[in-house]
């Protein structure tokens, strides 16, 4: 009997992904455990290992398609001794369509009597509507779209009621939401969202897309669509700042002794095979290892918040903000209190290469107990983070600099680094939030510390 490769779901929220690359194709025998496909989320690109063992009979779902829905049929393995052919041509009954770039007319409405094939549109009874269900918009009009345009104006995040459409009897089709997400065919803010009293962070309406291009002088911009990663953020973010109640505590702390002890450390590294370093130590390494400790010291803080109880942590998980060309991520080093610092700033390093490679796992970037975001290298001398969920605090680390400080009442320079704790109020009252980044502030002026 033919076996159904499905789309691999390679998270627990995972909804949808892009079947990147074939690394099999017709006609190829695999065995249990061969790499058949590359799958593509917003954050990571997962290899595909095979579970059964055949003959590849059918491939449903060409390489380069996006928005794959989990579960779905992308391949049909015949089993060992089963005919091939056969089991290929059986496939593909539920084959799932990649999203076109534009979209066919709908079907016509339905006549009560059967109707000349010249004319089936004018035959048809005028209260017959189009078969697919009508959105309403925030007005409470009626407005005709495809599924597929509903999807995509949902993820542009583009109400329904603002689009013009171009299908029969004016519905909305996906090539209508495309051409609006480079503002193109949108009608007046009146007509949808604005008159429905949407309002901004502040309380003040929000600008509608049509009214913010208004802004600027046509052909003065480019307009750049959204990517999937860009948008998870952005949902992420939105949830965490509308839902989450933060706060935020900010301490300075003297880099002194740690910069002594980290220029000590380097140059007592070994040499690998190759004639370089067995590790180079950064800040951050010691800000990571720093804040592990500080929530063993201060477990009370090392936790996350649900509706049903707090989940308080035994071990350190700290996420590491790392930059992507359009977004973030946040791999995630396990149990850092326990590494030295010299296996965390390794470890560092490999994270931060797979992460700009889309190489990671789902368990390497998500959940975490706390995370780290530095601006340091940026220049950039304090600033506040925003909390990851399921997170209950950030640290965000500002560059070390000279400073002026008063030392025995004698003004002295100093290496002085700014760091803010944005904490989750919910899971992390003030005077908790002030004792662990107090820990922190012990822990990184003396990093002996950090080995005992």
């Amino acid at each position: 009997m033919p076996i159904n490769i499905l789309m691999p779901a390679l998270s627990p929220t995972m909804e949808k992904g892009n079947l990147a690359k074939w690394l099999k194709k017709e006609g190829d025998k695999v065995k249990s455990g061969d790499v058949i496909a590359e799958i593509e989320t917003d954050k990571a690109t997962m290899e595909v290992e095979a579970v059964d063992e055949g003959t590849i009979a059918k491939i449903l779902v060409a390489e380069g398609t996006q928005d794959v829905a989990v579960n779905a049929i992308i391949a049909v393995l015949a089993a060992d001794g089963e005919d091939v052919k056969a089991a290929g041509s059986g496939a593909g009954a539920d084959k799932p369509k990649p999203a076109p770039a534009a979209e066919a007319p709908a079907p016509k409405p339905a006549a009560v009597a059967p109707a000349p094939a010249a004319s089936p549109v004018a035959k048809a009874p005028a209260a017959a509507p189009a078969p697919q269900p009508a959105a309403s918009q925030s007005n409470g009009a009626r407005v005709f779209s495809s599924p597929l345009a509903r999807r995509l104006a949902k993820d542009a995040g583009i109400e329904l009621g603002r689009i013009t459409g171009s299908g029969p009897h004016g519905r909305v089709v996906a090539a209508d939401v495309e051409k609006a997400k480079s503002g193109q065919g949108l009608k007046p803010a009146a007509a949808a969202g604005a008159s429905a009293g949407a309002t901004g962070a502040i309380g003040a309406p929000a600008m509608s897309d049509q009214q913010i291009l208004g802004l600027y002088e046509e052909g003065g911009y480019e307009s750049v669509p959204h990517d999937s990663m860009r948008r998870t953020i952005a949902q992420r973010l939105t949830a965490a700042t509308n839902s989450m109640p933060t706060f935020y505590l900010t301490v300075d702390c003297d880099l002194g002794k740690l910069s002594a002890a980290r220029e000590e450390i380097n140059a007592a590294a070994g040499k690998n095979a190759d004639g370089k370093p067995l590790y180079k130590l950064s800040v951050n390494d010691f800000v990571i290892k720093a804040m592990a400790i500080a929530l063993q010291k201060i477990p009370e803080a090392n936790v996350s918040w649900t509706e049903a109880a707090m989940l308080r942590h035994k071990h350190s998980d700290i996420g590491v903000a790392v930059a992507l060309p359009f977004g973030l991520i946040t791999p995630i080093i396990r149990q850092a209190e326990i590494k030295t610092i010299s296996q965390i700033s390794n470890e560092m390093k490999d994270l931060a290469a797979r992460a700009k490679a889309k190489k990671l796992k789902p368990n390497e970037y998500q959940g975490g107990s706390s995370s780290v975001s530095n601006l340091g290298m940026y220049g950039i001398k304090d600033f506040t983070a925003v909390i990851n969920p399921p997170q209950s605090s950030i640290l965000a680390v500002g560059t070390g600099e000279e400073r002026a400080v008063v030392r025995n009442g004698q003004i002295v320079a100093a290496t002085m680094m700014s760091v803010t704790l944005s904490c989750d109020h919910r899971a992390i009252d003030g005077a908790l939030g002030a004792e662990l980044i107090t820990a922190f502030k012990k822990l990184i002026e003396n990093p002996v510390m950090m080995v005992v």
